[in-house]
């Protein structure tokens, strides 16, 4: 029998997808298929709303110049605390949220879902990706907020900089590997390092486009405010779908196997 503990939600867990284990618990309960998965669905709308509200709130400081005060004052700060050594640094770390580098992340842990018979996992992952950069295309052409101009960028940029690129598939990418990943665990510590590791990724992305001069900090809040919230909701369909799934036809988790190691998936891997 698992230790009581371990029934208690994390605070890594509960900070970073607030309803995540609300949801969980509230589907225990539910004695219909299609109760249970719109509760999940209707939970990922919930935080999909929250993010969407952020970003507007931003977007609409942007378009009055109300946050242009302080976006010009924090890149200027930046601006006055550059070094070799950082810059390479920020070089090196801003790579990390570069179109080829997050393509192939995507590409080879799809590959490993696909392999190890996580197949919806698989889909989630290339539909959460596939319709970020969709998005953020989209909402770019939308503003056409021109590109920071306080000192001369470290790194050239072509496109619009509202919303941060950058910010926003490091939101959804890494926070989505990092929610399949951690799927994949059955131990709370191990769930809780790979969260960790991932915001701490997503944080150092964030920084590393103000430091080199490519972005507003509004920029990057709204990148990350839209990615989560359009990952949060493809985590919570994932989660509904494969609830409905086990209740109707337990053989279609069969797909969800666990990956090698023995470590749980499935709705049954989380109580």
């Amino acid at each position: 029998m698992e230790d009581r503990r371990s029934d208690q939600p994390g605070r890594l867990s509960a900070y970073f997808n607030p309803l995540y284990k609300g949801l969980r618990a509230a589907a225990e309960k539910v004695d219909t298929v299609l109760g249970a998965a719109g509760i999940f669905l209707l939970g990922g709308f919930i935080v999909a709303a929250f993010g969407a509200w952020v970003f507007e709130e931003v977007a609409d400081n942007v378009e009055v110049g109300a946050t242009q005060a302080f976006d010009d004052a924090v890149l200027r700060w930046m601006g006055a605390h550059h070094s070799t050594a950082i810059d390479n640094i920020m070089l090196e770390i801003t790579a990390l949220g570069t179109g080829t580098v997050v393509v192939m992340i995507v590409a080879v842990a799809a590959l490993f879902l696909v392999l190890t018979r996580h197949k919806y996992s698989a889909i989630l992952l290339l539909v959460s990706t596939i319709g970020g950069l969709v998005l953020n295309l989209i909402l770019k052409t939308g503003f056409n907020r021109p590109r920071p101009t306080i000192f001369v960028p470290e790194v050239r940029a072509v496109s619009s900089s509202f919303p941060s690129g950058h910010a926003m598939s490091a939101a959804i990418v890494y926070g989505t590997v990092a929610y399949l990943a951690a799927r994949l665990h059955k131990r709370r510590w191990a769930r809780a390092l790979i969260m960790i590791v991932a915001l701490v990724v997503i944080v150092l992305i964030c920084i590393s486009r103000l430091y080199l001069g490519v972005h507003y900090p509004s920029d990057v809040v709204a990148g990350v405010s839209i990615g989560l919230a359009w990952a949060a909701f493809c985590m919570a369909t994932l989660e509904a779908i494969q609830r409905l799934g086990a209740r109707r036809d337990p053989r279609i988790l069969e797909d969800e196997t666990p990956a090698p190691g023995g470590a749980p998936t499935g709705p049954s891997s989380h109580r």
